[in-house]
């Protein structure tokens, strides 16, 4: 009986420790009432700015950047590399959709037209930086950007510069029947430029074995036997 005494008591003890902590939590939301509705008010004034943000402003922002930048593209298929800069009196180039777009998706693809654009006229420094500005996930854009970085420090001689990125431009991540053939071949050369027959050798056969039906397949052999004759 005793013990059925105890007992009772330790529920009762747990149902009033459970009661006060109720009733603490009760008050505490008595008390801050007021705070709670504010931050709830609040946290739906961000949601509701953030949609009118995107459908009203950063999706007509991304279709007109998209519909100023057509006109650049269309210079750039012609090789106006000049014009698709810097446009004209009534649309902008590449550099303007890049300043006055800064953020959508047409901007960031205009950074690598633009670096193409310099890599063209000779200004290799602006065409490196333009293309590192340049992000993607498409896999062929991506070694096109690399490719372009190597193609740039070519041009400016510093062809271990040009190496890391023509490696970059055929890394596995990247690999594709219609670009990494191309960079396969300006790796190869730019390391029979170093006297690096063996690594050389490498890149051209890797280009006989895994892309046969490339272009730069077809007359790869002869390239081939060339660095071999300087292997020992």
């Amino acid at each position: 009986m005793s013990t059925k005494k105890k007992g009772n008591n330790a529920d009762d003890k747990s149902v009033e420790n459970i009661e006060n902590v109720l009733s603490k939590s009760e008050q505490f939301i008595e008390k801050n009432q007021k705070i709670l509705l504010y931050i709830v008010a609040g946290l739906l004034i961000i949601v509701s700015a953030y949609w009118a943000y995107l459908k009203f402003y950063k999706s007509p922002r991304e279709n007109d950047a998209v519909a100023q930048m057509f006109v650049a593209q269309r210079s750039f298929e012609k090789d106006s590399f000049n014009l698709a800069l810097n446009g004209n009196v009534n649309y902008p180039g590449f550099l303007g959709i890049i300043e006055d777009y800064s953020g959508t998706k047409a901007a960031n693809l205009a950074n690598f037209y633009a670096g193409v654009c310099y890599l063209n006229l000779g200004n290799y420094d602006q065409a490196i930086d333009y293309l590192m500005d340049f992000s993607t996930d498409d896999i062929i854009l991506a070694s096109e950007k690399y490719g372009a970085i190597g193609d740039s420090y070519v041009q400016k001689d510093m062809i271990d510069q040009a190496i890391k990125y023509y490696k970059k431009a055929v890394d596995d991540d990247y690999s594709n029947d219609f670009t990494t053939p191309i960079y396969l071949k300006k790796l190869a050369l730019a390391y029979e430029h170093q006297g690096n027959y063996q690594e050389a050798f490498n890149a051209y056969e890797k280009i006989y074995k895994e892309h046969p039906q490339s272009q730069e397949a077809k007359t790869i052999q002869k390239y081939m036997e060339r660095a071999k004759m300087h292997i020992e």
